[in-house]
């Protein structure tokens, strides 16, 4: 059964947790899929892990549209949640609207996510009144790292823990039907949880979330570039993935790949009349 925004609503009401993955592929979401997460988030991540950038800003709507695409042909049961890449929405509230509709129709996603809280609730209005679910984020925003002056945990002074209040009950108002919360404190990301209606998703936000989400390749160790306190690697994929690229390698440097059972045959005699054409025999 694919999973929807009401049945995130539902989980929160019985109180069942929600787990969400990034993934940026085909292959990759069909595992997930597989394992039953009930959703896949297509997180502008993807310029990190996927592309190489050292942050999230030069990410395009191309790029997020061909990622979800893929995405969506690989998770048929998971809700697909896709990021608004940077400027693609702070622009004005009729970019919003436009470009969130292509994540739609163009990227097969079921939702978007957008970064902040107060300053775009108008947005994020106006994209619900357009029937695109929307999903929120707030504390660390990615995308205002410059703003932060780094990857920095947010909320933590009373002033600041007021905004990120403050910024969750206006994406709840704005009609929002979740809300990712990042690098926030365990004891505030537990209230905000308790003070709003709808999902909170926390990712280094503690335990108290009504779900939690990670970049799949830092749950897999399989990116190293970055890893952030609240990672826990499920598995060391990346280390797996590097020995069998060096057994490649070795095996056909050497000559033992590949084998007989891996080649194909022909007719012995068909090869020597082309032998015989040519000029030679076997």
């Amino acid at each position: 059964m694919k999973t929807t925004t009401a049945d995130f609503a539902a989980m929160k009401k019985r109180g069942e947790k929600i787990s969400m993955l990034t993934a940026y592929d085909y292959s990759t979401a069909k595992l997930i899929n597989g394992a039953g997460v009930n959703s896949v988030l297509v997180g502008d991540s993807l310029g990190m892990v996927m592309l190489g950038y050292e942050d999230t800003i030069s990410v395009t709507m191309e790029d997020m549209i061909h990622h979800s695409s893929a995405v969506a042909r690989g998770a048929k049961d998971a809700l697909i949640i896709c990021d608004m890449p940077f400027m693609s929405y702070q622009t004005s509230v009729y970019d919003a609207v436009k470009n969130a509709g292509r994540l739609m129709q163009e990227g097969r996603a079921q939702a978007v996510k957008l970064e902040g809280g107060v300053k775009i609730k108008e947005h994020i209005k106006a994209i619900t009144s357009a029937s695109i679910p929307v999903c929120g984020h707030i504390g660390m925003t990615p995308q205002s790292i410059n703003a932060f002056g780094g990857f920095r945990v947010q909320g933590k002074t009373l002033a600041a823990a007021r905004r990120i209040i403050d910024d969750a009950l206006a994406v709840e108002q704005a009609g929002a039907f979740a809300v990712v919360l990042e690098c926030v404190p365990s004891a505030l990301a537990e209230y905000i949880s308790k003070l709003l209606a709808i999902p909170t998703i926390g990712i280094g936000a503690g335990a108290g979330c009504d779900g939690q989400v990670l970049v799949y390749q830092d749950m897999l160790g399989m990116y190293s570039d970055l890893t952030p306190k609240f990672v826990k690697k499920f598995a060391s994929v990346g280390e797996v993935m590097t020995a069998a690229f060096k057994a490649y390698d070795n095996e056909v440097k050497s000559g033992a790949f590949p084998l007989e059972e891996n080649s194909f045959s022909i007719d012995e005699g068909i090869m020597n009349e082309l032998m015989i054409m040519d000029g030679g025999s076997l």
